[in-house]
């Protein structure tokens, strides 16, 4: 009777293993010390990054995380000043971006002005983004040598430092978990974004 009572323990252990949507070192690892974070989910990215690029634009992928978000956690996402001649400079720009709430309509057409038709040469031509995107000229000189944009500057660059971060897209999650992006479903772009965002909330659990 023990006996069974092992047996039908060790199946049931097997049954939970086999049942674990996502493995560690597959689709995410954990880092050897945690790192404290105003936002449960954060994502690094770069304008200058071909990768983030597809990332956002093609997959999507941040939006597709957002929506399917619990009620109530946090998702940020901090730019990394490394990679390009302007990379400080872009990343003060999304400073300004954050601090104006214009994220979702700057990453498009500053992606598209950096990627695409290269138009991104001196500080001038990204304050003519923010003016194609609607944001008042005087409303973004207001916001480029704000505390707050300053203060946003130097949260994303001290993330990433405190992260040891090595390069972009990456997203960590509870400032504990790194999802490896190349352990995601790649078999089209929305199977790619919806795995990504299942694997956030499944480490949301954790």
């Amino acid at each position: 009777m023990k006996k069974m009572g092992f047996l039908l323990l060790g199946m049931m252990m097997a049954f939970t293993v086999s049942a674990t949507p996502f493995q560690e070192d597959k689709q995410y690892e954990t880092l050897d010390k945690q790192v404290i974070t105003d936002s449960q989910v954060l994502e690094f990215f770069s304008f200058y990054c071909p990768h983030c690029y597809q990332f956002d634009t093609e997959y999507q992928v941040a939006k597709t995380i957002k929506a399917a978000l619990p009620k109530g956690v946090k998702m940020a996402r901090y730019h990394v000043s490394f990679g390009g001649a302007m990379g400080h400079e872009l990343t003060r720009a999304w400073a300004v971006a954050v601090a104006l709430g214009v994220e979702d309509k700057i990453a498009p057409l500053m992606f598209a002005a950096v990627q695409k038709t290269q138009t991104i040469k001196k500080a001038a031509d990204i304050r003519k983004i923010f003016i194609q995107a609607g944001v008042k000229g005087e409303d973004y000189d207001s916001a480029l040598n704000s505390f707050v944009v300053k203060a946003l500057i130097a949260q994303q660059e001290k993330a990433a430092t405190d992260f040891n971060l090595k390069g972009v897209p990456t997203m960590f999650v509870k400032g504990r978990y790194m999802i490896k992006n190349e352990g995601i479903d790649t078999s089209s772009k929305e199977a790619y974004a919806k795995q990504y965002a299942d694997v956030v909330k499944f480490l949301l659990k954790q």
